[in-house]
């Protein structure tokens, strides 16, 4: 995947010498992030990124999962990740998913990074479906989902498995007959 630019970001696989701000953005965001994504514990370290980035390079280089960073225009400051995972070359669909270090939060970085990968999915990838699977009370992450024109379709009961435990999660979903402009507020 080439690197994308946005108003404000850019996107673009991780590098090992991104190591260092991966973890600072996981520790830095444990109180927001790590509710609701159990991968951002408190003894995330060094080890945990470069794991995470070699999975994510094989991921990518398998076609099997679009896992990037959202980064300052200029690549040097990690604002968070972005990803089009899970996709299902039978199916035709993937899930989409993100998530933006505290710091930089209520920005409107994780509405733009993931209505520019569900662009990248349904215009590079030619994908007809993505999904969004949040947990139920995880009100941040639904409402990127509603500010992207993603459609609430369920309450899905024992969806996710969130620190152990199944829960509850609210499922939305794109398709590129309605996503477009209009989604990104007049970008497309």
């Amino acid at each position: 995947m080439q690197t994308l630019h946005g108003q404000g970001f850019m996107l673009r696989p991780f590098r090992h010498a991104d190591v260092p701000q991966f973890v600072a953005a996981v520790r830095e965001s444990r109180a927001s992030v790590g509710v609701w994504m159990p991968w951002a514990h408190e003894g995330y370290d060094a080890l945990d990124a470069q794991a995470w980035f070699d999975i994510c390079a094989d991921n990518l280089a398998a076609g099997s999962s679009y896992d990037v960073g959202v980064y300052s225009p200029d690549g040097r400051e990690l604002y968070g990740g972005v990803a089009v995972s899970d996709v299902h070359s039978a199916y035709n669909m993937g899930n989409l998913g993100y998530w933006i270090r505290a710091s930089r939060q209520r920005q409107g970085l994780a509405s733009r990074a993931a209505a520019m990968m569900a662009c990248f999915a349904f215009h590079r990838l030619r994908l007809t479906r993505l999904e969004i699977v949040a947990a139920e009370h995880n009100a941040a992450s639904r409402g990127v989902a509603e500010k992207i024109g993603a459609q609430f379709e369920c309450i899905a009961r024992n969806r996710l498995v969130m620190h152990g435990l199944p829960c509850a999660a609210a499922v939305y979903s794109l398709v590129p007959e309605s996503f477009g402009p209009a989604s990104l507020g007049g970008r497309g």
